[in-house]
């Protein structure tokens, strides 16, 4: 049973051809090869099934199986090839949780080749839409994908431990912003109070991290969370940190003796 939507995108006409074809061909016992610039038209399709004692249009009426009622109107019913295509699992498994990003939208590239993210399509937007997934579409459309700040932060929330901040504006909305304003249409954004809010390209600049590195991505634990889980802290001495003379010259003796031992097997 095939959606006649997948149709006119496709622009598979043929199919639907052979799918009337293949009925009068069953009907009548034949088998027919049509070839792709010299095969039957539509005119020796319709003489065919008008042959086969069909409809010319190749429809049939159809019933619904659980109550006996027919279908207000005729549909298509006809045989078609179907081949099998030789895909892997081996060939198709993929997997991402950070990679690179489009120049232009700032979303995960496509495909295993390039390394890309899962697509999330039009209709997988409206499966979520009619599911009541509110927070999961949310995730998906903004820190999972094109809100640039708003990735980042969120890596370094679940990196320190912390609640993962808001979602801020994806990118691709301020691309179709500036794609309006490139045909001259004045587009600005307003809250529920009528102020205008400012789309920046780089929200990023009153936010403050830690003052280094270190504390930007890493969360220390205070001296009182150890000692409740039965640790104490204890400060590091220059002998604990570096390793004295005489144990140095052991450390490169052994180093040596390995070395020799490899020769030897070699």
């Amino acid at each position: 049973m095939l959606n006649p939507l997948g149709v006119p995108s496709r622009m598979n006409i043929g199919q639907v051809l052979e799918v009337h074809l293949g009925y009068a061909a069953k009907a009548l016992g034949w088998k027919v090869a049509s070839p792709i610039f010299n095969g039957a038209d539509e005119r020796d399709i319709e003489e065919t099934l008008q042959l086969a004692g069909l409809s010319p249009d190749g429809k049939s009426t159809l019933y619904d199986g659980r109550t006996g009622e027919k279908f207000d109107n005729p549909v298509t019913v006809g045989y078609v090839y179907f081949l099998k295509l030789h895909h892997l699992v081996d060939d198709k498994i993929h997997a991402r949780s950070t990679g690179p990003y489009s120049l232009v939208t700032q979303q995960p590239l496509g495909g295993k080749a390039q390394f890309g993210g899962q697509r999330f399509g039009e209709m997988e937007v409206w499966a979520l839409e009619a599911y009541g997934s509110a927070y999961t579409l949310q995730e998906i459309l903004t820190v999972k994908s094109d809100d640039v700040t708003g990735r980042v932060r969120t890596y370094e929330s679940i990196v320190k431990g912390h609640n993962v901040p808001k979602p801020g504006v994806p990118e691709s909305f301020k691309v179709l912003v500036k794609e309006l304003q490139s045909l001259c249409l004045d587009i600005r954004v307003l809250d529920e109070r009528g102020n205008e809010i400012e789309l920046r390209d780089n929200e990023d600049e009153n936010y403050q991290g830690g003052q280094n590195r270190e504390e930007d991505f890493f969360a220390y634990a205070e001296e009182s969370e150890f000692s409740a889980a039965g640790f104490s802290l204890k400060e590091n001495s220059d002998d604990d940190d570096f390793l004295a003379e005489d144990d140095e010259e052991e450390f490169e003796e052994a180093d040596e003796l390995v070395l020799d031992d490899a020769e030897i097997e070699d």
